[in-house]
Protein backbone atom coordinates (compact mmCIF):
# COMPACT_ATOMS: atom_id res chain seq x y z
CA UNK A 1 0.00 0.00 0.00
CA UNK A 2 1.02 3.57 -0.08
CA UNK A 3 2.50 5.11 2.56
CA UNK A 4 -0.07 6.32 5.10
CA UNK A 5 -2.24 3.66 4.04
CA UNK A 6 -4.50 1.74 6.54
CA UNK A 7 -5.07 -2.38 7.04
CA UNK A 8 -8.33 -2.98 8.35
CA UNK A 9 -9.86 -6.51 9.51
CA UNK A 10 -7.44 -7.85 6.58
CA UNK A 11 -6.26 -11.69 6.75
CA UNK A 12 -2.77 -12.43 6.15
CA UNK A 13 -3.71 -15.74 4.90
CA UNK A 14 -7.66 -17.08 5.27
CA UNK A 15 -7.89 -19.22 8.52
CA UNK A 16 -8.92 -22.62 7.70
CA UNK A 17 -12.52 -23.56 8.52
CA UNK A 18 -12.01 -25.59 11.35
CA UNK A 19 -9.82 -22.77 13.16
CA UNK A 20 -12.96 -20.32 12.54
CA UNK A 21 -15.51 -22.51 13.76
CA UNK A 22 -13.39 -22.47 16.86
CA UNK A 23 -13.63 -18.61 16.75
CA UNK A 24 -16.80 -18.66 16.62
CA UNK A 25 -18.25 -21.20 19.46
CA UNK A 26 -15.89 -18.84 21.77
CA UNK A 27 -17.56 -15.80 20.92
CA UNK A 28 -20.49 -17.81 22.06
CA UNK A 29 -18.92 -18.59 24.96
CA UNK A 30 -17.91 -14.92 25.36
CA UNK A 31 -21.29 -13.37 24.96
CA UNK A 32 -23.10 -14.38 27.89
CA UNK A 33 -20.22 -12.90 30.54
CA UNK A 34 -19.89 -9.53 28.38
CA UNK A 35 -24.07 -9.83 28.74
CA UNK A 36 -23.86 -9.93 32.37
CA UNK A 37 -21.01 -6.93 32.66
CA UNK A 38 -23.18 -4.97 30.70
CA UNK A 39 -26.58 -5.48 32.54
CA UNK A 40 -24.67 -5.21 36.16
CA UNK A 41 -22.32 -2.47 35.45
CA UNK A 42 -24.97 -0.54 33.99
CA UNK A 43 -27.61 -1.14 36.51
CA UNK A 44 -25.12 -0.52 39.31
CA UNK A 45 -23.06 2.53 37.85
CA UNK A 46 -25.92 4.08 35.26
CA UNK A 47 -27.64 5.85 38.18
CA UNK A 48 -24.16 7.90 38.80
CA UNK A 49 -23.61 8.69 35.99
CA UNK A 50 -25.51 12.02 35.75
CA UNK A 51 -23.92 12.88 39.15
CA UNK A 52 -21.18 16.14 39.07
CA UNK A 53 -18.79 14.15 41.60
CA UNK A 54 -18.97 10.73 40.90
CA UNK A 55 -19.96 10.77 37.63
CA UNK A 56 -16.43 11.00 35.83
CA UNK A 57 -15.28 7.77 37.92
CA UNK A 58 -18.12 5.93 37.96
CA UNK A 59 -17.90 6.74 33.74
CA UNK A 60 -14.15 5.36 34.04
CA UNK A 61 -15.47 2.32 35.83
CA UNK A 62 -17.75 1.42 33.30
CA UNK A 63 -15.39 2.17 30.27
CA UNK A 64 -12.62 0.53 31.86
CA UNK A 65 -14.64 -2.82 32.02
CA UNK A 66 -15.81 -2.68 28.46
CA UNK A 67 -12.10 -1.78 27.19
CA UNK A 68 -10.49 -4.83 28.36
CA UNK A 69 -13.85 -6.21 27.15
CA UNK A 70 -13.51 -5.41 23.37
CA UNK A 71 -9.81 -6.18 23.76
CA UNK A 72 -10.65 -9.85 24.39
CA UNK A 73 -12.68 -10.03 21.40
CA UNK A 74 -10.15 -8.05 19.59
CA UNK A 75 -7.81 -10.53 20.30
CA UNK A 76 -10.00 -13.28 19.56
CA UNK A 77 -10.26 -12.09 15.69
CA UNK A 78 -6.73 -12.26 15.61
CA UNK A 79 -5.76 -15.07 17.13
CA UNK A 80 -8.74 -17.30 15.55
CA UNK A 81 -9.69 -15.54 12.28
CA UNK A 82 -6.35 -14.05 11.12
CA UNK A 83 -7.59 -10.48 11.51
CA UNK A 84 -5.45 -7.35 10.86
CA UNK A 85 -6.17 -3.75 12.71
CA UNK A 86 -3.99 -0.61 12.57
CA UNK A 87 -2.39 -0.96 15.85
CA UNK A 88 -1.90 2.65 16.99
CA UNK A 89 -5.61 3.24 15.84
CA UNK A 90 -8.16 3.27 19.00
CA UNK A 91 -12.28 3.97 18.89
CA UNK A 92 -13.43 6.27 21.09
CA UNK A 93 -15.09 5.36 24.47
CA UNK A 94 -18.74 5.27 23.67
CA UNK A 95 -17.98 3.54 20.42
CA UNK A 96 -16.27 0.62 22.55
CA UNK A 97 -19.97 0.07 24.48
CA UNK A 98 -21.73 0.41 21.29
CA UNK A 99 -19.50 -2.45 19.96
CA UNK A 100 -19.59 -4.43 23.68
CA UNK A 101 -23.52 -4.43 22.89
CA UNK A 102 -23.93 -5.28 19.24
CA UNK A 103 -21.34 -8.35 19.19
CA UNK A 104 -22.68 -9.95 22.77
CA UNK A 105 -26.35 -9.73 20.62
CA UNK A 106 -24.94 -11.77 18.09
CA UNK A 107 -22.78 -13.80 20.08
CA UNK A 108 -26.20 -14.75 22.52
CA UNK A 109 -28.38 -15.36 18.81
CA UNK A 110 -25.27 -17.09 17.86
CA UNK A 111 -25.72 -19.82 20.78
CA UNK A 112 -29.31 -19.50 20.66
CA UNK A 113 -29.38 -20.90 16.93
CA UNK A 114 -26.32 -23.62 18.18
CA UNK A 115 -28.94 -24.93 20.59
CA UNK A 116 -31.32 -25.44 18.63
CA UNK A 117 -28.96 -27.08 15.79
CA UNK A 118 -28.35 -29.15 18.63
CA UNK A 119 -31.93 -30.01 19.91
CA UNK A 120 -32.25 -30.87 16.40
CA UNK A 121 -29.71 -33.37 16.42
CA UNK A 122 -31.59 -35.02 19.36
CA UNK A 123 -34.60 -35.06 18.02
CA UNK A 124 -32.58 -36.82 14.88
CA UNK A 125 -31.81 -39.45 17.12
CA UNK A 126 -35.06 -40.30 18.26
CA UNK A 127 -36.55 -40.27 14.66
CA UNK A 128 -33.53 -42.30 13.89
CA UNK A 129 -34.77 -44.62 16.58
CA UNK A 130 -38.47 -44.23 15.70
CA UNK A 131 -37.94 -45.34 11.84
CA UNK A 132 -36.03 -48.86 13.28
CA UNK A 133 -39.10 -49.79 15.76
CA UNK A 134 -41.11 -49.26 13.06
CA UNK A 135 -43.43 -46.86 15.10
CA UNK A 136 -43.31 -44.32 12.06
CA UNK A 137 -44.63 -44.49 8.68
CA UNK A 138 -43.15 -43.71 5.55
CA UNK A 139 -45.07 -40.41 5.20
CA UNK A 140 -44.57 -39.53 8.57
CA UNK A 141 -40.74 -40.07 7.93
CA UNK A 142 -40.51 -38.11 4.74
CA UNK A 143 -42.48 -35.08 6.15
CA UNK A 144 -40.12 -35.02 9.15
CA UNK A 145 -36.76 -35.34 7.36
CA UNK A 146 -37.95 -32.29 5.04
CA UNK A 147 -39.21 -30.53 7.50
CA UNK A 148 -35.82 -30.84 9.33
CA UNK A 149 -33.61 -29.99 6.31
CA UNK A 150 -35.17 -26.82 5.65
CA UNK A 151 -34.75 -25.98 9.28
CA UNK A 152 -30.84 -27.11 8.94
CA UNK A 153 -30.78 -25.42 5.94
CA UNK A 154 -32.04 -21.87 7.69
CA UNK A 155 -29.92 -22.55 10.79
CA UNK A 156 -26.77 -22.68 8.76
CA UNK A 157 -27.65 -19.72 6.87
CA UNK A 158 -28.38 -17.56 10.10
CA UNK A 159 -24.93 -18.47 11.70
CA UNK A 160 -22.80 -17.67 8.11
CA UNK A 161 -24.69 -14.52 7.99
CA UNK A 162 -24.03 -13.91 12.06
CA UNK A 163 -20.47 -14.67 11.37
CA UNK A 164 -20.20 -11.58 8.87
CA UNK A 165 -21.61 -9.73 11.34
CA UNK A 166 -19.56 -10.80 13.64
CA UNK A 167 -16.58 -9.77 11.60
CA UNK A 168 -18.15 -6.14 10.39
CA UNK A 169 -18.52 -5.28 13.63
CA UNK A 170 -15.27 -5.70 14.59
CA UNK A 171 -13.89 -3.97 11.27
CA UNK A 172 -16.11 -1.15 12.21
CA UNK A 173 -14.57 -0.85 16.21
CA UNK A 174 -11.29 -1.77 15.42
CA UNK A 175 -10.49 0.01 12.42
CA UNK A 176 -11.84 3.02 10.78
CA UNK A 177 -15.45 2.99 9.58
CA UNK A 178 -16.28 2.27 5.87
CA UNK A 179 -17.20 6.26 5.96
CA UNK A 180 -13.61 7.15 7.27
CA UNK A 181 -11.78 4.63 4.61
CA UNK A 182 -13.94 6.62 1.92
CA UNK A 183 -12.78 9.63 3.44
CA UNK A 184 -9.31 8.01 3.47
CA UNK A 185 -9.23 7.49 0.52
CA UNK A 186 -10.79 10.67 -1.67
CA UNK A 187 -8.02 12.56 0.64
CA UNK A 188 -5.44 10.19 -0.74
CA UNK A 189 -6.92 10.84 -4.24
CA UNK A 190 -6.65 14.54 -3.99
CA UNK A 191 -3.42 14.49 -2.38
CA UNK A 192 -2.01 12.57 -5.18
CA UNK A 193 -4.16 14.74 -8.22
CA UNK A 194 -2.33 17.50 -6.75
CA UNK A 195 1.02 16.07 -6.81
CA UNK A 196 0.47 14.73 -10.38
CA UNK A 197 -0.65 18.73 -11.57
CA UNK A 198 2.21 19.96 -9.39
CA UNK A 199 4.82 17.65 -11.20
CA UNK A 200 3.46 18.17 -14.81
CA UNK A 201 4.07 21.58 -13.99
CA UNK A 202 7.53 21.62 -12.75
CA UNK A 203 8.41 19.45 -16.02
CA UNK A 204 7.06 21.56 -18.04
CA UNK A 205 9.30 24.28 -17.01
CA UNK A 206 12.01 22.68 -16.78
CA UNK A 207 11.67 21.34 -20.17
CA UNK A 208 10.94 25.28 -21.31
CA UNK A 209 14.50 26.04 -19.06
CA UNK A 210 16.08 23.08 -21.77
CA UNK A 211 14.67 24.54 -24.59
CA UNK A 212 15.46 28.36 -23.69
CA UNK A 213 18.93 27.91 -22.16
CA UNK A 214 20.23 25.17 -24.31
CA UNK A 215 18.29 24.82 -27.66
CA UNK A 216 17.29 27.78 -28.34
CA UNK A 217 20.70 29.69 -27.63
CA UNK A 218 22.30 27.33 -30.42
CA UNK A 219 19.84 28.39 -32.63
CA UNK A 220 21.12 31.69 -32.24
CA UNK A 221 24.25 31.18 -32.62
CA UNK A 222 23.85 28.51 -35.92
CA UNK A 223 21.83 32.08 -37.09
CA UNK A 224 24.44 34.22 -36.38
CA UNK A 225 26.89 32.24 -37.69
CA UNK A 226 25.00 31.77 -41.41
CA UNK A 227 24.52 35.42 -41.45
CA UNK A 228 28.05 35.93 -41.13
CA UNK A 229 28.86 33.42 -43.80
CA UNK A 230 26.16 34.86 -46.19
CA UNK A 231 28.14 38.40 -45.78
CA UNK A 232 31.03 37.17 -45.82
CA UNK A 233 33.35 37.89 -49.63
CA UNK A 234 36.33 35.53 -48.39
CA UNK A 235 35.53 32.38 -49.89
CA UNK A 236 38.39 30.52 -47.55
CA UNK A 237 36.13 32.60 -44.29
CA UNK A 238 32.67 31.73 -45.60
CA UNK A 239 33.94 27.86 -46.21
CA UNK A 240 34.82 27.85 -41.88
CA UNK A 241 32.07 29.95 -40.94
CA UNK A 242 29.82 26.95 -43.13
CA UNK A 243 31.78 23.84 -41.60
CA UNK A 244 31.05 25.83 -37.97
CA UNK A 245 27.00 25.97 -38.46
CA UNK A 246 27.52 22.78 -39.84
CA UNK A 247 28.89 21.31 -36.02
CA UNK A 248 26.31 23.90 -34.38
CA UNK A 249 23.52 22.01 -36.46
CA UNK A 250 24.53 18.78 -35.47
CA UNK A 251 25.22 20.18 -31.68
CA UNK A 252 21.38 21.21 -31.91
CA UNK A 253 20.22 18.15 -33.27
CA UNK A 254 21.63 16.19 -30.50
CA UNK A 255 20.27 18.45 -28.03
CA UNK A 256 17.13 18.44 -29.33
CA UNK A 257 17.02 14.85 -28.93
CA UNK A 258 18.19 14.74 -25.38
CA UNK A 259 15.34 17.04 -24.63
CA UNK A 260 12.98 14.94 -26.81
CA UNK A 261 14.07 11.80 -24.64
CA UNK A 262 13.78 13.36 -21.66
CA UNK A 263 9.61 14.60 -22.12
CA UNK A 264 9.21 10.65 -23.35
CA UNK A 265 11.55 8.10 -25.10
CA UNK A 266 10.44 6.52 -28.06
CA UNK A 267 11.81 3.38 -26.91
CA UNK A 268 9.64 2.51 -24.47
CA UNK A 269 6.74 2.15 -26.93
CA UNK A 270 8.71 0.38 -29.36
CA UNK A 271 11.39 -1.67 -27.71
CA UNK A 272 10.26 -1.65 -24.05
CA UNK A 273 11.63 -0.87 -20.50
CA UNK A 274 14.72 -2.90 -20.56
CA UNK A 275 15.97 -1.10 -23.91
CA UNK A 276 14.95 2.55 -22.59
CA UNK A 277 17.23 2.34 -19.96
CA UNK A 278 19.44 0.56 -21.77
CA UNK A 279 19.57 4.00 -23.75
CA UNK A 280 19.13 5.82 -20.68
CA UNK A 281 22.62 4.18 -19.68
CA UNK A 282 24.30 5.13 -22.46
CA UNK A 283 23.66 8.94 -22.58
CA UNK A 284 24.44 8.37 -18.33
CA UNK A 285 27.44 10.67 -17.51
CA UNK A 286 28.26 7.89 -14.68
CA UNK A 287 28.54 4.17 -15.13
CA UNK A 288 25.14 2.85 -15.22
CA UNK A 289 24.33 -0.85 -14.28
CA UNK A 290 21.00 -2.06 -15.13
CA UNK A 291 18.81 -5.28 -14.14
CA UNK A 292 16.02 -5.37 -16.15
CA UNK A 293 14.27 -8.40 -17.28
CA UNK A 294 12.60 -8.13 -20.83
CA UNK A 295 9.35 -9.48 -19.47
CA UNK A 296 8.91 -6.21 -17.75
CA UNK A 297 7.86 -4.79 -21.20
CA UNK A 298 4.41 -6.30 -21.23
CA UNK A 299 3.38 -4.29 -18.07
CA UNK A 300 0.77 -1.78 -18.69
CA UNK A 301 1.79 1.43 -20.44
CA UNK A 302 1.34 3.91 -17.06
CA UNK A 303 3.55 1.75 -15.16
CA UNK A 304 6.42 1.46 -17.46
CA UNK A 305 6.34 5.02 -18.08
CA UNK A 306 6.75 5.86 -14.27
CA UNK A 307 9.70 2.98 -13.70
CA UNK A 308 11.51 4.84 -16.52
CA UNK A 309 10.83 8.46 -14.72
CA UNK A 310 11.29 7.38 -11.76
CA UNK A 311 14.67 6.18 -12.90
CA UNK A 312 15.83 8.48 -14.93
CA UNK A 313 14.86 11.28 -11.82
CA UNK A 314 17.55 9.09 -9.38
CA UNK A 315 20.19 9.09 -12.22
CA UNK A 316 20.28 12.72 -12.98
CA UNK A 317 20.11 13.64 -9.29
CA UNK A 318 23.01 11.16 -8.82
CA UNK A 319 25.12 12.63 -11.88
CA UNK A 320 24.49 16.26 -10.49
CA UNK A 321 24.26 16.48 -6.97
CA UNK A 322 25.44 13.31 -4.85
CA UNK A 323 29.46 12.92 -6.44
CA UNK A 324 28.22 9.46 -7.41
CA UNK A 325 30.94 6.98 -9.21
CA UNK A 326 27.78 4.53 -9.78
CA UNK A 327 24.73 3.99 -10.12
CA UNK A 328 22.93 0.65 -9.91
CA UNK A 329 19.41 -0.35 -11.41
CA UNK A 330 17.62 -3.50 -10.34
CA UNK A 331 13.95 -3.73 -11.72
CA UNK A 332 11.65 -6.76 -10.75
CA UNK A 333 8.27 -7.93 -10.52
CA UNK A 334 7.04 -9.93 -7.80
CA UNK A 335 3.11 -11.39 -8.90
CA UNK A 336 1.44 -8.30 -9.32
CA UNK A 337 3.75 -5.25 -8.29
CA UNK A 338 6.46 -3.97 -10.20
CA UNK A 339 9.42 -2.98 -7.89
CA UNK A 340 12.10 -0.79 -9.29
CA UNK A 341 15.29 0.02 -6.99
CA UNK A 342 18.22 2.81 -7.03
CA UNK A 343 21.33 2.91 -5.50
CA UNK A 344 24.04 5.17 -6.13
CA UNK A 345 27.65 5.34 -3.84
CA UNK A 346 27.16 9.25 -3.52
CA UNK A 347 27.64 11.06 -0.62
CA UNK A 348 23.62 10.70 0.35
CA UNK A 349 21.66 13.37 1.85
CA UNK A 350 19.02 13.40 -0.55
CA UNK A 351 16.05 14.97 0.49
CA UNK A 352 12.87 13.20 0.21
CA UNK A 353 10.81 16.62 -0.05
CA UNK A 354 12.81 17.88 -2.49
CA UNK A 355 11.24 19.03 -6.05
CA UNK A 356 12.43 16.01 -7.79
CA UNK A 357 11.88 13.24 -5.41
CA UNK A 358 8.21 14.88 -4.41
CA UNK A 359 7.17 14.87 -8.12
CA UNK A 360 8.31 11.06 -8.37
CA UNK A 361 6.58 10.25 -5.13
CA UNK A 362 3.22 12.12 -6.76
CA UNK A 363 3.83 10.09 -10.41
CA UNK A 364 3.93 6.78 -7.61
CA UNK A 365 0.97 7.72 -5.82
CA UNK A 366 -0.98 8.52 -8.63
CA UNK A 367 -0.70 4.50 -9.18
CA UNK A 368 -1.62 3.64 -6.22
CA UNK A 369 2.14 2.54 -5.45
CA UNK A 370 4.80 3.68 -3.24
CA UNK A 371 8.56 5.77 -2.99
CA UNK A 372 10.65 5.00 0.07
CA UNK A 373 13.70 7.13 -0.09
CA UNK A 374 16.28 5.98 1.85
CA UNK A 375 19.62 8.55 1.89
CA UNK A 376 21.64 8.77 4.97
CA UNK A 377 24.55 11.57 5.40
CA UNK A 378 27.34 9.26 3.94
CA UNK A 379 25.73 7.56 1.87
CA UNK A 380 24.60 5.42 -0.58
CA UNK A 381 21.12 6.75 -1.57
CA UNK A 382 18.69 4.19 -2.00
CA UNK A 383 15.18 5.07 -4.16
CA UNK A 384 12.52 2.23 -3.95
CA UNK A 385 9.41 2.16 -5.86
CA UNK A 386 6.76 -0.44 -5.68
CA UNK A 387 3.72 0.12 -8.37
CA UNK A 388 0.57 -2.03 -8.64
CA UNK A 389 0.97 -3.84 -11.92
CA UNK A 390 -2.77 -4.60 -12.27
Amino acid sequence: MGEGSIVVGDSVAPAPWPRRALGGLLGVLTAPPAALYLVLAGALLGPLLPWPRIGPRARAALQGGAVRLAAVERARRAVWFGDRFPVHYRAEDRELLRYLARRTGVGLVAGLVLGLIGFGAVLVVLLAAGALRGTLSVADLFGQVLLGGVLLFLAVQGLASLADLDARLARDCFGPSEAELLRHRIAELADSRAAVLHAVDAERRRIERDLHDGVQQRLVALRLLLGRARRGGDPQRTDELLRQAHREAAEVLTELREVAWRVFPSALDTLGLDEALAGLAERCPIPLRVHCPREAGTLPQPVLTAAYFVVSECVTNAAKHSAANTVEVVVGRDGARLTVRVEDDGRGGADPAGGGLSGLRGRVAALDGTLHVHSPAGGPTVVTAELPCG
